[in-house]
C-alpha cells in the first residue's frame, strides 16, 4: 500500500506562473481607474497619444509588412507545408473553416462599422473635402470598407504559422509565445524569466482585450432592445444583456470546438446571409448594389490614401480617417496574438497557404458585404431625408443604429434579427477568446487535448466581472487605452514568431519533409 505522501499530484488546473501575474496586473489596473477615473484617463489618453504621434507612420507600414509577409509566406516554398501529418484530413470542412474563422476575425464590430463608420467621417473627412458632401459619402463607405482589408486580418494571422507549426507538427504540448520563441532564444530564455514576461504580456492583453470587447459590445444589443420594449438604457439592462451573453458563450465554450464554436458560427454565416437579404428586399435593394459598385471601385482608387497618411503638411488637424486609422491598427496589434493562436488551434491538417489565404479573403469578403448593405442602408436613408443619420452621429453614434433599422418595413424583425446577429457574434467571438486563453493558460497537453472545461467557465467568469466592474465604474476607456499600448510589445513579439516559423521550418526542411503529394492535392474530400 502506498504512503500518502506518495500519491500521484493532482495535476495542475493552470500554470500558475504566467495567470496568477496576469491577473495582479489587471486587478492593479483596475483598481487605480475605480479610485481616481478621470486622473488615470487623461494620464493613459495622454501617454499613448505620445506614442501614436512619434509611431504614426510606424503603425502604418506595420500592416503593409504584415500583408507582404503573407502573401510571401503563403506563396513561396513554405506556403505547401501542411500544419500537421501530410497524410491527415483538415480537421473542419471549409465552409466549416471559414466560417469559424470569420466568427473570430469579424465579431460584432463589423455591426457597429458597418452601421456607422462611414458617417464618422462623412461629418470629418478627409483635409479638402467638404462634410456632409457627396464626396464625403463615398470616403465614408470606401473607408468602412478599408478597415476589413488585408491589412486587419493580415496582423490576426501571420503569428499563426509559428504556433499551429509548434503544436501540430513538431508535438510541443503548448501553444504559447515563449515556446514560439525557443529556436530564437534558447533553452535558457524560454524556460526562465524572459518567457514568462512574453507569456504574461500576452495574457494581460488579451485579458483586458476581451473585457473590452464584451464591455463596447454590450451598447450593440441594448440601444436596439431600448428600441424594442421602448425602455431607457440602465446599467441594470446592461446587467442583464451581459449575464444573457455570458451564459451563452460559457456554453459554447464549456462544449468546445466542434460542438459550440462550429456550430455557432456556420449557424450565424446562415442568419447573417437571411437578415442581410431581408435588408435588400425590403429596404433600398438597388441603390445598396449601386452604391456598394461606387465604394469598391472608390477604394480601389484611394486605398494608398487611406493606408499612408499621417497628415504631416497639415499640422494639427488630425482626421477621423488619420487618427482612426492608426489607432484601429494599434487595437488590432493588441488581438494579434489570440487571433493568431485560435487559428492555429482550428487549422490542424490545413496548409500555411490555406490558412493565411482563408483569413485574408473569408472575413474580408463577408465584411464588405455587410458594409455593403448595413452603411447603403444607412445612406439611402440619409440621402431621402428618411433618417437624419449625422445628426444623429454627431450626438449619439448608437442612437443611429436603431433609428435606421426602425426605418425598414416590419421594423420590428430587423431590430431582433440584428440584436439575434450581434449576440452570436459576440458569443462566438468571446468564445473563441475564452477556449484559447484556457489553452494558453492550462497545463492540458494542446497537440492531443482541448483545454480543461472548468478553466474555461473559470476564465469567461473572469473576463464578465473585469467589464461589468469597468462598465460600473465607467472604466472601459482606460482599459481600452491599456489595450492598445500593449500592442507595442505585441508587434515585437509578431515578429519574433514570424521569424521563428520560417527558423524551425528551414530547420526541419518542412516543405520538402512535410508537404501533401501531387495526388493527395488532388483529393481533398473535407474541402467539397
Amino acid at each position: 500500500m502506498r504512503k500518502k505522501s506518495e500519491e500521484p499530484s493532482k495535476p495542475k488546473l493552470v500554470e500558475h506562473r504566467i495567470f496568477a501575474p496576469s491577473m495582479l496586473i489587471m486587478i492593479a489596473i483596475c483598481i487605480p481607474f475605480a479610485m481616481y477615473q478621470d486622473e488615470s484617463l487623461e494620464l493613459l489618453n495622454s501617454i499613448f497619444n505620445q506614442v501614436v504621434e512619434i509611431f504614426n507612420w510606424g503603425y502604418l507600414w506595420y500592416a503593409i509588412i504584415m500583408v507582404i509577409l503573407g502573401f510571401y509566406m503563403s506563396f513561396s516554398k513554405y506556403g505547401d507545408v501542411v500544419l500537421g501529418d501530410p497524410m491527415e484530413k483538415p480537421r473542419f470542412t471549409l465552409f466549416e473553416y471559414a466560417s469559424i474563422l470569420i466568427a473570430m476575425g469579424l465579431g460584432s464590430t463589423i455591426m457597429r462599422t458597418g452601421m456607422t463608420e462611414w458617417a464618422n467621417v462623412a461629418v470629418d473627412p478627409p483635409i479638402g473635402v467638404e462634410a456632409m458632401s457627396a464626396d464625403a459619402l463615398m470616403w465614408g463607405n470606401a473607408y468602412s470598407m478599408f478597415l476589413w482589408t488585408f491589412q486587419t486580418f493580415a496582423v490576426f494571422v501571420m503569428a499563426a504559422p509559428a504556433l499551429g507549426y509548434l503544436v501540430h507538427v513538431r508535438k510541443k504540448p503548448f501553444m504559447r509565445i515563449s515556446e514560439a520563441c525557443r529556436s530564437i532564444f534558447g533553452d535558457n530564455f524560454t524556460d526562465g524569466i524572459g518567457g514568462k514576461i512574453l507569456d504574461v504580456i500576452f495574457l494581460v492583453s488579451i485579458l483586458s482585450g476581451a473585457a473590452v470587447t464584451l464591455g463596447l459590445g454590450t451598447p450593440i444589443v441594448t440601444y436596439n432592445l431600448a428600441e424594442i420594449f421602448n425602455i431607457d438604457i440602465t446599467f441594470g439592462l446592461t446587467l442583464i444583456v451581459t449575464v444573457v451573453w455570458v451564459f451563452f458563450f460559457s456554453i459554447s465554450a464549456y462544449l468546445g470546438i466542434e460542438r459550440g464554436i462550429k456550430k455557432l458560427s456556420t449557424f450565424n454565416m446562415y442568419l447573417g446571409g437571411a437578415f442581410a437579404l431581408f435588408i435588400m428586399i425590403a429596404g433600398p435593394g438597388v441603390f445598396i448594389l449601386n452604391y456598394f459598385t461606387d465604394s469598391v471601385g472608390f477604394l480601389f482608387t484611394h486605398y494608398t490614401d487611406m493606408i499612408l497618411n499621417t497628415n504631416a503638411v497639415h499640422m494639427g488637424e488630425d482626421t477621423h480617417i488619420q487618427s482612426n486609422t492608426v489607432f484601429y491598427f494599434a487595437y488590432n496589434a493588441t488581438w494579434a496574438m489570440l487571433h493568431s493562436v485560435f487559428a492555429a488551434t482550428v487549422s490542424r491538417g490545413r496548409t500555411i497557404r490555406e490558412m493565411i489565404m482563408t483569413y485574408l479573403f473569408a472575413p474580408m469578403l463577408i465584411a464588405w458585404g455587410a458594409t455593403a448593405v448595413l452603411g447603403g442602408l444607412g445612406v439611402e436613408r440619409y440621402l431621402t431625408g428618411e433618417v437624419p443619420v449625422l445628426d444623429i452621429v454627431q450626438e449619439d453614434a448608437m442612437a443611429a443604429i436603431p433609428a435606421i433599422l426602425n426605418s425598414l418595413p416590419l421594423s420590428i424583425i430587423a431590430l431582433v434579427a440584428f440584436v439575434v446577429v450581434a449576440m452570436i457574434f459576440m458569443i462566438t467571438t468571446l468564445d473563441s477568446t475564452t477556449y484559447t486563453i484556457a489553452s494558453y493558460a492550462g497545463t492540458r497537453n494542446m497537440s492531443k487535448s482541448e483545454p480543461s472545461r472548468n478553466l474555461r467557465l473559470i476564465v469567461a467568469t473572469i473576463i464578465t466581472v473585469f467589464a461589468l466592474l469597468l462598465l460600473r465604474i465607467g472604466g472601459l476607456p482606460p482599459l481600452e487605452v491599456v489595450s492598445g499600448l500593449l500592442g507595442i510589445p505585441i508587434i515585437i513579439l509578431q515578429f519574433l514568431t514570424i521569424y521563428a516559423a520560417k527558423k524551425m521550418m528551414d530547420e526541419d526542411r518542412a516543405w520538402v519533409n512535410n508537404v501533401r503529394k501531387k495526388k493527395q492535392r488532388k483529393q481533398q474530400p473535407n474541402d467539397k
